[in-house]
Formats: C-alpha cells, structure tokens, sequence
C-alpha cells in the first residue's frame, strides 16, 4: 500500500495507484517492484509476492491418523497496479496458491483480483470489478500484512470467498476519523438459488487515533501508526437459498453482522497489539432442513476471534522479533455440534526487512467439542508451521 498524510488534497493522487482498493496487498516498505511510467500522468508497477509454508499436522487426510509434514506455496503471487490518469487506477493479481500442498502440483494460474479504481475526492471513491468483499475486518487485513500467520475461518463469509465481483462506493470523512463502504456484488449464484438477487454489504469504521484511511487494513503497522479502529459491518442478499430444495419451497435470505475493534500502540517499552471480532451468519436455519448440496455449512455460524502482539523496541540481530497469539472460537448450528471448536494459536515474526521478508513460526491447537470418532480432522489435533515471505 502506501503512505497519505492526514490532510487528504488532489496533490497525492497520483501516488495512490490501486493500493486504495481491497486487494492492494503490499505495504510502502515492500513496494519495491519496478515502476514504469509513460504519458503525462499514467504508471504501471509490478511486484511479485511469495509465501513458503512447511506444516507438520498431527493427521495426514480425514481418513489417515498419521502424522505428516508437507511444504507448499500456500501464495505465489503476481501483480500489475498503477494509474490510467490522476483519476483513474488499474490492479490485477495473477494468483496460483497452495501448490503442491498435499500433493496437488502444477495448480492453475487464475486472476484473483482484477478492478478499476476511481477517485472522485478522498470522501467518494468507486471499485468495480473483482475484489476484496468488505464485510469482516480480518478479510481486509493484507494477507501479506497479519498478526498471526493466517486468517480465522470465521472471517470469511459463506459465499464468493474472500472476494466477489461487482461495484463499492466508500470514502473518508472527516480527515479520515470514519469511513464508509458500500457493496453491491454477485453474492451467492448458479442454478441452486432461487432467484438471482445482488449481494449487498455496508461497512463503517471509527478510528480515535492516527486513521485507517485504506480501503484494506493491515494486522499489524510495526509501530508506525496509533491505531484505535472500532467497526462494524452487515451482510444481506435476498432469496439465497430454499430450506426444501426438492420441493423448491421456503426460500431464505441470508443475514450476516460483524462487529470489530483494533488497537495498535507504540511504546517505549515494545508495540503492543489487540485485536477482537464477533461474527454472527445466517440464512433462516435452511442449513438443518432440505437445502441443496451445496449450501455452506458456515450459513449458521457463531464466531470470534482475540488476537494480541507484543514487538521488541529494539532489534534482534539483523531484524526485529514479534510475539503473538491468538484464540478463536466457531459454533455451527448443526446437530451434534460437530464442527464446534476452539484454537489457540501462539508464535514469532522475525522481520528481517519488514514484510518484504520475514520468517514465521506458528503453533496451532484445535479443541473441539464433540470429536468425531473416526474422521482425524475433526478431532483434537495440531499443527506448526514455519514460513517465509518474500516480496519484491
């Protein structure tokens, strides 16, 4: 992404390029790809983006028990982003991760984002195209920017991923103290759903300090910035599914809301980092009648998540240490209970050169609450992982 002053002028628009929109994934320090510039007012910057993961999990496959470790690309990323005029930006990724996680090599190469960004003025902003949904902050956090090593399964939402394709409205007000959003994109589609209704989703964050002024956050600035942000957020698309697909009768809509706070704050003594978020999905119950097969399980989903950090004040060889943990929990509407679980996590970024490359120890335990007897993914167990990020 980039740095703005908190006075928001026409003056800094050509320096925005797509990091403003929900995908625009790389921090100033890591923006180090070449940039190439032609006509009066137009640019073009590519970066690349990499994510090695080696995991030892306590299981091998839901049906084998046995400990296994395996080492993927869990993202391997490629990125043009720039500006058309000072008005208009461009962003689009080429994406082809987890290759060769759990033996699956050679995966395809496909555009996980691909939009047009135009600033009218710092309070009215527009997207259109592929990108970032705009419903839970820990989505919008850079996936090369967390806390912890990776997202809670809560944060995304039951339908198009962590993206969707379609048009947001958002901007800041106020010198950046609020912003809003707006998000009218495909939501849940194909023969399935009863009728094709948009998806709709509105965001608005207070920040009491330094602003949030990013359509993306990040989940941790290394005490560059004061954050105090609270936000909320709801989700809403009409006629998403019926209850009794066979019968094609009581069709639902589905509800989602979420509710997140984050604090971020340097001392003299280290950065200290605190992050909470409560999610509440549903799409009036259809999940435990007769939905059709492709209904997601997270359409009656209670979750949370608590994160916290702590980072040296001062270096650590040729880099600067990060401690974190995080607890999560998730309870499905389901019978029995079977997917209901907690996790705790705990462990170390070591920032050798800030995100552009850094090293990551995570380990991750999951509890839950009615293990299921012979299936080894859903009963206690574990996993490390050690991975390194490189960003050019």
């Amino acid at each position: 992404m980039f740095q703005v002053k908190k006075k928001h002028t026409r003056s800094f628009r050509r320096s925005l390029l797509a990091g403003l929109a929900a995908a625009a994934v790389l921090p100033a320090v890591s923006q180090a790809g070449p940039i190439i510039e032609f006509g009066e007012n137009s640019s073009l910057q590519i970066n690349y983006a990499l994510q090695v993961w080696a995991t030892n999990s306590s299981y091998t496959s839901a049906t084998h028990d046995g400990s296994s470790t395996d080492v993927y690309l869990r993202r391997n990323r490629l990125t043009f982003s720039g500006q058309y005029n000072d008005y208009i930006g461009f962003y689009a990724q080429l994406e082809s991760g987890n290759d060769s996680k759990a033996g699956n090599d050679d995966r395809e190469i496909y555009y996980r984002d691909a939009y047009i960004t135009l600033d009218y003025t710092d309070e009215l902003r527009f997207i259109v195209g592929r990108f970032k949904n705009t419903f839970s902050r820990e989505n919008l956090e850079a996936c090369l920017e967390p806390l912890s090593l990776d997202r809670g399964d809560a944060s995304y939402t039951p339908f198009a991923g962590s993206r969707d394709t379609g048009l947001a409205i958002w901007g800041n007000l106020s010198d950046a103290a609020f912003q809003y959003r707006v998000l009218v994109a495909d939501g849940r589609e194909g023969e399935v759903v009863p009728k094709k209704s948009p998806r709709v989703t509105t965001r608005l964050h207070w920040s009491a300090l330094d602003p949030e002024y990013d359509y993306g956050y990040r989940g941790t600035y290394l005490g560059t910035r004061k954050i105090l942000t609270f936000g909320v957020a709801y989700d809403f698309q009409a006629d998403a599914a019926y209850d009794d697909y066979d019968q094609k009768t009581g069709i639902q809509d589905y509800k989602a809301w979420t509710a997140d706070a984050f604090f971020e704050y340097p001392f003299k003594s280290g950065t200290y980092t605190l992050s909470a978020a409560y999610f509440d999905y549903g799409l009036g119950n259809a999940i435990n009648k007769s939905p059709d097969p492709l209904l997601p399980t997270t359409t009656e989903l209670e979750g949370f998540y608590v994160k916290a950090g702590y980072l040296l004040p001062n270096p650590v060889g040729p880099g600067r240490l990060q401690f974190f943990a995080r607890h999560d929990g998730s309870e499905y509407q389901l019978p029995g209970g079977l997917l209901d679980r907690r996790v705790n996590a705990f462990g170390a970024n070591y920032y050798i050169n800030g995100q552009s490359l850094k090293i990551t120890l995570e380990h991750r335990e999951y509890d839950y609450a009615n293990p299921h007897p012979s299936t080894p993914v859903l009963q206690d167990n574990y996993q490390t992982t050690l991975g390194l990020q490189f960003i050019l």
